[in-house]
């Protein structure tokens, strides 16, 4: 494969010096016309050792203005990294829209060396291989351009130019660290790197090749792909897609008339005061110690609370954290995405808040939002609602795959329940803040909402991340219920958690 960089091809300083200037106004000109499109532009620059990587950014800072350039280096996993999910790290690099975003490496590199050191097995190459083609396809549906280059050198000049670092001081301190180690099994390095470029090209997100041995011929042709990228994108009219669309998809009648899940849930689910307080009493105590055993065993916790409007989401989250040490837990409100989070994917911001090693985050609502409101009342198009069910899936996978504890709860009420507790509002001074014109109107489309709610759950409940329907119309039941659940999946979890670490 990487024969086709290693022709010899070369530009003399002459020629550079004649066509950087139109390369570099051509360039920028195509930077300013993604900005005011609001196309982000993600850079991944990889390859082989001392191909000059480090150089090749620098190249793009200067032709480039730097003011809306991110660069992003993935060297050894901080401690913080270490502690959440393994893609977190790659998550917070993503470009805001209008933004060029530049990976070294990116997570091409940590692939091709936990499995040149043996890290990973064949099962684990192939998980990750197919892991990087489903992360790579869900940021190009958002809306991202990926440009992916791989910079080549033949094994002969890249022992050349370590040798030649190595005795010349004045260029010694330009060398990576992992330069002169990575030098010393270049066979090694290209024949998994071969697999990795072969499995991982696609039509969405090719590879470019890049012969690195001439400098000026390296800089120039990245400069010029780049370039021709993004004009060919813009030019396509394939930018991020607009946030409202003019109607929301009709649901077909059939859909809508069907018995659902929300259906099947037994309404009239009641808990006396005194049973409540009773088993709060010791669901309290069960939770607060099994809040610092998790912290202990730095065992990470996700809570995701969605449900109809008027359900008791606040009041069940409440009850749920009263349980739990004040400074083990974060609850996180998710409304309307503010200028930052509308400029990115829309998993970026919940990426971001993910708990460390050994604590909680309370979603109160969540990413579900793509495939419940924002599907219903037309904030995300069809085909943007119906591919989000493969992509949560892939989401809660990493979550789960870094050993975290995934509850989701659907608190279920009745039509007419919801209607008492309206009217409830409305009278009540201290809770009239809680009804809006919003929630009247979502009223009137219940049937879409129910047949929303239906479709999430039966393309999102998971082995790994299921779903709890919650009966709702009883508040002491339902809260009593997610009291439990929480505690009987967190007691599971950090019992296998400790088990394991004894093995190990």
């Amino acid at each position: 494969m990487f024969e086709a960089a290693e022709l010899g091809r070369r530009l003399s300083k002459a020629d550079y010096r004649e066509a950087e200037p139109e390369l570099r106004a051509r360039l920028l000109g195509a930077q300013r016309r993604a900005r005011a499109a609001g196309l982000p532009v993600l850079l991944l620059i990889t390859g082989v050792a001392g191909a000059g990587k480090g150089e090749l950014v620098n190249r793009l800072h200067e032709w480039l203005d730097s003011r809306n350039v991110r660069t992003h280096v993935f060297w050894d996993e901080t401690d913080e990294e270490k502690q959440r999910p393994r893609w977190w790290r790659y998550w917070r690099a993503m470009p805001a829209a209008g933004e060029i975003g530049i990976l070294f490496g990116g997570w091409y590199a940590r692939l091709i060396e936990d499995a040149r050191h043996g890290r990973l097995g064949e099962d684990g190459i192939e998980g990750e291989l197919d892991r990087i083609r489903q992360v790579e396809q869900m940021l190009i549906n958002g809306g991202a351009l990926l440009v992916k280059f791989w910079l080549h050198l033949p094994a002969e000049e890249q022992a050349r130019r370590v040798e030649a670092r190595r005795k010349d001081p004045k260029s010694h301190w330009r060398m990576a660290p992992e330069t002169a180690h990575e030098a010393n099994h270049y066979d090694a390095f290209v024949e998994l790197a071969t697999r990795v470029v072969r499995e991982t090209d696609t039509g969405e997100a090719p590879w470019f090749l890049i012969e690195a041995t001439d400098r000026p011929f390296r800089d120039l042709t990245v400069g010029k792909t780049l370039r021709r990228a993004i004009d060919t994108r813009l030019e396509a009219g394939n930018g991020p897609a607009p946030t409202k669309v003019s109607h929301a998809p009709a649901l077909p009648e059939a859909e809508t008339a069907r018995r659902t899940i929300v259906d099947h849930v037994d309404a009239d689910l009641v808990l006396s005061r005194d049973d409540y307080k009773k088993h709060k009493r010791s669901l309290d105590g069960t939770l607060n110690r099994l809040g610092w055993e998790g912290f202990t065993a730095r065992h990470p916790v996700v809570a995701v609370f969605e449900g109809w409007d008027a359900a008791g989401k606040g009041g069940a989250i409440r009850r749920l954290t009263e349980a739990l040490d004040a400074r083990l837990y974060n609850v996180i409100p998710i409304a309307e995405p503010t200028d930052e989070e509308a400029a990115h994917h829309y998993l970026w911001r919940f990426w971001r808040q993910l708990p460390r090693d050994g604590y909680w985050t309370i979603f109160d609502r969540s990413w579900y939002g793509r495939v419940l409101v924002e599907r219903v009342e037309g904030f995300a198009s069809q085909p943007e609602w119906a591919r989000a069910y493969h992509e949560i899936n892939t989401f809660e996978e990493q979550l789960a795959e870094h050993g975290v504890t995934l509850l989701k709860f659907w608190l279920n009420i009745t039509p007419e329940e919801q209607l008492q507790r309206f009217e409830a509002r409305q009278e009540t001074p201290y809770k009239q803040h809680k009804i809006t014109d919003d929630d009247w109107r979502n009223r009137e489309k219940w049937d879409n909402y129910k047949a929303a709610v239906n479709e999430m759950v039966i393309r999102t409940s998971t082995e790994y991340a299921p779903w709890h329907i919650i009966p709702a119309n009883d508040k002491r039941y339902a809260r009593i219920e997610v009291m439990r659940i929480a505690a009987e999946a967190v007691k599971r979890d950090v019992k296998a958690k400790k088990k394991a670490a004894d093995k190990g």
